[in-house]
This record gives structure tokens, C-alpha cells and sequence, in this order.
């Protein structure tokens, strides 16, 4: 228990302000009582005296300076010119209820101060626009003022190349458009950081804007406006992160930056953490974090930087050229386009695995058997050579086009040859259900391509997740369309030939084009350097869609048919209950063919069979032929 409290005043306060403050201390803790000056500099005094502090926000900063581990006991009083002392430290505005909190031995603990070119932060240090992070004041912003601001801070970014070196020597040059630094977050209950920042730590914690792209400032800014929320464990890319003990951050011009709302500048800004540099009285809000941070082991440097721009981006934002999608590093495009060079090259290990992978689809398609076949679909080569060329076509390489196209066709006339030559030689001329699944595509077939293409672009340009190769190849199905026309052209089967090459042709120019597209976005091309094989290859999309968007017509059609006829699930023929089982219809010039199963408990008549067909024709407006299998049920 405290005996001696000493009153840190500002001169010009006047006794009126400590009526009823004095008796209080002495009623209850029994105290001797002193005032003194914010100006008095004390040194170490025996552990039973107290310092209250009657300050405001920056007497508080400079008393705190002066006393700098010197293990002087101190607690704040509630002061309407002390708002951020007050937050950051969690003080209770009623003055009672703070006197008692600072007589509270478990309220006290050694906390670390932020110093920032030697001045003391409570808050936080700010280095230009972090565009919404912290907002305080934006909960009470109506959905019309949020959608302002953020349209504002859209248009608004502007970046500024700087140099930031840590404790650990680390040393980096990015472009940001800003910088903000904080020591803790214990009572920052409106701040867009969700994890608690410990003020035991002896760390600083900096975050980095800097968007590398129009799309990523966007996600940026709605993970801020919308959750408000972001964690260290998953930061938007737009963001990096430090943890370190000091932060120097020097600029080829001076530094402007906000200190607790004070507008400064500087040639540099440096900036270092404390630890323990004061013993304060917090509030009793935060005793069970104080609790909690006492447990904490000091923890080392955390640098979280990669996504943050290289030097060769940082000059293209600096200069206002903020690229609509991210423009991969050397180091990134030159790896993948590495793998994709080697992907093109035709080899013999290449050829042995085409001709494997059709002659094993195509014993698939004659057993019927869809697990063989989509064995066929991973064992298959053929999406390497395709995703190599539409890197090729994005980026204008002639000779990744000119080696990944002689490995399609050598693939592709392999393929074709060898299924051909298998149907020649097997004694099997029956088109199963498997091969007629192939000779009819659509515009569902179409946007498969279009995903597996994505998917196959994103899968090479990203080693963690090249495993999810052999999906896309399983679902895309590049060999077994192939393997159905060598078939076709074996058997004579015009009508397979067209159907299952539209197909392979569907995927191949569907694979080209989204993959192209989506190296675009990722940002290893800009769109315009394959602007001519881009429109080469939609043209041809253009083309190759006009069978397909029939097709898919037909289909929506027997589907409506389909659908209107299984409505019908008993009919009245002359007095008999006729139930209909409606297996299958096919599309012809002017007529519907239906497969129909008519179950009855007597035999039916050809002239209740023309009932049934005269019952459905008013159904469909459309004139039917059926193909009627009757079965009797006896009950």
C-alpha cells in the first residue's frame, strides 16, 4: 500500500480542481499528500510512493520521458485534455474509480513506450495514407458517407519509394502508399486489427500499404470498409508487416508524418520501442490482459514482406502507373516460364505417354468403362503443351508457340492414329454410351474448357498448388474426345467424327484462351503484347461457338419436352388407368420420337396406344412418334 502520493500538476491548474480528491485519498488509503510541478524531475524513490498524474496528453509524454526507467509508480487521473493517455492506458473517466485503480497493486505493470525521433507515441506513428485502416470515427458513418470514402480513397492512392531497416538489419526499398507503426492495441477496441498487440513485447508494429495492382487495392479496401477486421495471420497481400524492436525509414525527400494526430517531418523517421521503460497503473478493464501479457515470452523479429512491390514494380507505382491486375516479379516469370519452355519441348517420353494414354481411352470407350478412361485422362500429356501455348501467345514467343503447336499435332496425330488403327484391329464396331457422350457438344462443354483452362494457368504459375494438375486433366478430357474420332474415322462414322473433334477442338481453343487471359491477371503479360494472338484465338472461340450454342439449344429443348412429358404420370384410356414411363425422346425435323413404357392391369389396344400418342400431342403441340413397350400389372 501506497504512504505517499505526490500530485504531478500543470501550473496553471488552480486548487478547485482537487476538491474532494485530497479527503478521498486520505479517508481511504491514509496517505500523505503532495502536489508538485510537471516540470520537477524526480529520481528513484522508495517503493511506497505513488505519482498521480493531473496532466494533459503531452505533459504526460514529457513527465514520462524525464522518468524513463527509473521505476517510478505512476497512474493517470482521468483529464478531458488527456483523451489519449486515457484510451491507451484504459483510465476510467470517473476520477474516484481511477484513484482507486491506481491504488490497485495488480492494475500495475511495466509496459514499453514507443519512441518516434525521440518523442513519445501513445498512439500511433503515421507515414502518409493507409487508406481506412484505424478509421475510429467510421461505425458512425452512414452507408452513403462509407461508400464516398471509399470511392475516394480509390482514386486517391499515391505512393512514395522508402527504405525500411529493422533491428535485425534487415533492409528493404518498397514503394507504399503508407506507413503506420503502433506499439500495442490493448484498448483499441475500433481499430481494424483483430489480434491484441502486447505492450510486454518490446516490439513495434509496423504495416506497409502497398497494393501492386488496381484488383488488389480493391480487396484491400473491402476487407477494411466491409469486415473491418484483418489479422496478422491472414493480411490482405496489399500489406506487409514488421515486428521488430526499431523501424528506420528514410525517402529521397523529407518525411511528413502524424504523431498522435501531430503533423511532423522529418529527413527520417526513427523509431524504437522501450521495453519496460515505465511502471503505470492501468485501468481495470484490462486486468485480465495484463494477466494474460504477463505470461508472454518475448518474442522474436516477424518480417512479413514478400508481397510488398520489388524495385522494378515500385518505379511503375511511384510514377502513378498503377496496373490493373499484378505484374509478376523476374524471379516468378522467369521460373514459370522455365517450366512451361520445358512443358512445349516434344520428347519421347511425351510421345510414349500419348500413345499410352489413347490406347488405353479408347479400350475405355469400347468396354464402357469410365474408370478406365478417366485413368486415360491423368495419364495424358496433352494439357502441358497447351498451357505452354498460351503463354506463348500472351507474351508473343514465337518459339514457345512454334514447339508447344508441333507438340499438339504430333500428339494429337498419334492419338488419332493409333485409336484408328486399335478399331481396325478389335472386332467391336458398336458405338457405346461413353463414345455417344462425346459426339454431342455444348456450350456447357465449352465453359468446362474455360474453367479447366483457368484452373491450369493458375495450377503451373502456383508450385503449391500444381498437384490439383490432375484434376483439371480428369476434368477437361482432352484424349478420349480424340480417341472417339480416331474411332470414327476406323468405322466410317461421319457423324462421330464431326461430333467428337467439334469436341477436342471446343476444349483445345477454350484451354488457350482463358488460360492466356487468366497469365494476364496473374500478371505475367500485359494484355497488350498478346493483343494479336488474343484475338486470333477469340475469333476462333467466335467460330467454334455457333455449333455449340445450337446444340445447346437442342438441348434446352429436350429438356423442356422432356419435362413436360414426365409431368404426364397416368392417363384415363377408355376407362382404363394407363401409367407412363417416359424413357427417352429425340429431337427430329418435324416430329418428336419418344421412347414410352405404358403400364396398365389389362392389355392395351392399338387404338388406345394412338390414344395415348393423340393425349400427348395436345400436351406438346408438336406431332410424336413413340416407340411404346407395354408392361401388364396384375394386382
Amino acid at each position: 500500500m501506497y504512504k505517499h502520493v505526490k500530485i504531478i500538476v500543470d501550473e496553471l491548474q488552480s486548487d478547485p480542481l482537487f476538491e474532494g480528491l485530497i479527503p478521498y485519498i486520505k479517508e481511504h488509503y491514509e496517505a500523505q499528500i503532495e502536489i508538485h510541478s510537471h516540470s520537477e524531475i524526480f529520481e528513484v524513490i522508495e517503493g511506497n510512493t505513488l505519482f498521480l498524474l493531473f496532466l494533459y496528453d503531452e505533459e504526460i509524454k514529457v513527465f514520462f520521458h524525464n522518468h524513463l526507467n527509473k521505476g517510478l509508480s505512476l497512474a493517470i487521473l482521468p483529464n478531458t485534455q488527456a483523451p489519449i493517455s486515457m484510451k491507451n492506458y484504459g483510465i476510467s473517466k470517473d476520477l474516484f474509480e481511477a484513484v482507486d485503480d491506481a491504488f490497485n497493486v495488480e492494475l500495475i505493470s511495466e509496459v514499453d513506450l514507443l519512441l518516434c525521433n525521440e518523442h513519445i507515441a501513445f498512439n500511433r506513428v503515421s507515414i502518409g495514407d493507409m487508406h481506412g485502416m484505424n478509421r475510429v470515427d467510421f461505425d458512425e458513418k452512414n452507408i452513403f458517407e462509407k461508400m464516398f470514402i471509399f470511392l475516394k480513397n480509390l482514386t486517391e492512392i499515391k505512393f512514395k519509394l522508402y527504405t525500411l531497416e529493422t533491428s535485425s538489419e534487415h533492409k528493404i526499398q518498397t514503394a507504399a502508399s503508407g506507413i503506420t507503426v503502433l506499439e500495442h492495441s490493448l484498448t483499441m477496441e475500433r481499430s481494424t486489427i483483430s489480434d491484441t498487440l502486447s505492450i510486454h513485447d518490446g516490439k513495434l508494429n509496423a504495416f506497409i500499404l502497398a497494393p501492386t495492382s488496381i484488383l488488389s487495392y480493391i480487396v484491400y479496401l473491402v476487407s477494411i470498409f466491409v469486415s473491418q477486421r484483418i489479422s496478422l495471420h491472414s493480411l490482405p497481400k496489399s500489406l506487409g508487416f514488421i515486428k521488430s524492436s526499431t523501424l528506420k525509414i528514410t525517402a529521397n525527400s523529407p518525411i511528413e508524418y502524424m504523431l498522435d494526430g501531430s503533423l511532423l517531418c522529418a529527413k527520417e523517421v526513427d523509431i524504437i520501442v522501450k521495453p519496460d521503460a515505465i511502471k503505470v497503473h492501468l485501468g481495470r478493464t484490462l486486468i485480465e490482459q495484463v494477466k494474460k501479457e504477463q505470461e508472454l515470452v518475448e518474442e522474436k523479429d516477424l518480417i512479413k514482406l514478400s508481397t510488398l512491390p520489388a524495385t522494378e514494380m515500385s518505379s511503375v507505382l511511384v510514377d502513378g502507373k498503377i496496373p490493373l491486375f499484378k505484374k509478376a516479379s523476374e524471379e516468378e516469370f522467369k521460373e514459370l516460364f522455365l517450366s512451361l519452355k520445358e512443358s512445349a519441348r516434344f520428347s519421347y517420353v511425351y510421345l510414349t505417354l500419348m500413345i499410352l494414354s489413347t490406347l488405353l481411352a479408347t479400350t475405355g470407350l469400347f468396354a464402357n468403362s469410365a474408370p478406365v478412361i478417366i485413368g486415360a485422362m491423368i495419364l495424358a500429356p496433352l494439357m502441358a503443351p497447351i498451357i505452354s501455348l498460351s503463354m506463348g501467345i500472351v507474351r508473343s514467343e514465337k518459339t514457345l508457340v512454334n514447339n508447344s503447336i508441333r507438340s499438339l499435332i504430333i500428339g494429337v496425330f498419334m492419338a488419332l492414329l493409333f485409336s484408328c488403327v486399335y478399331t481396325l484391329i478389335i472386332p467391336l464396331e458398336q458405338i457405346t454410351q461413353e463414345m455417344q457422350g462425346r459426339v454431342h457438344p455444348n456450350l456447357l462443354d465449352l465453359l468446362v474448357a474455360i474453367f479447366s483452362g483457368i484452373a491450369g494457368a493458375y495450377a503451373n504459375s502456383k508450385e503449391e498448388v500444381a498437384k490439383s494438375l490432375a484434376g483439371v486433366a480428369i476434368a477437361v478430357a482432352l484424349v478420349p474426345p480424340l480417341s472417339v474420332t480416331g474411332i470414327g474415322i476406323g468405322l466410317g462414322n461421319w457423324d462421330v467424327i464431326y461430333g467428337s473433334f467439334l469436341l477436342f477442338t471446343t476444349n483445345l481453343i477454350g484451354i488457350t484462351l482463358s488460360a492466356a487471359l487468366t497469365f494476364v491477371v496473374l500478371g505475367y503479360a500485359p494484355i497488350s503484347r498478346g493483343k494479336k494472338g488474343l484475338y486470333y484465338t477469340s475469333a476462333l472461340l467466335v467460330i467454334i461457338t455457333l455449333p455449340l450454342l445450337l446444340s445447346f439449344y437442342k438441348m434446352v429443348e429436350k429438356n423442356n419436352y422432356m419435362k413436360t412429358l414426365k409431368s404426364v404420370k397416368m392417363i384415363k384410356i377408355h376407362d382404363k388407368d394407363v401409367e407412363l414411363l417416359i424413357r427417352d425422346i429425340e429431337i427430329q425435323e418435324d416430329v418428336i420420337v419418344a421412347d414410352v413404357e405404358t403400364i396398365a392391369s389389362n392389355a392395351l389396344s392399338n387404338g388406345d396406344f394412338t390414344a395415348v400418342k393423340e393425349n400427348l400431342e395436345k400436351r406438346l403441340d408438336k406431332k410424336l412418334e413413340l416407340k411404346i413397350s407395354s408392361k401388364i400389372v396384375v394386382k
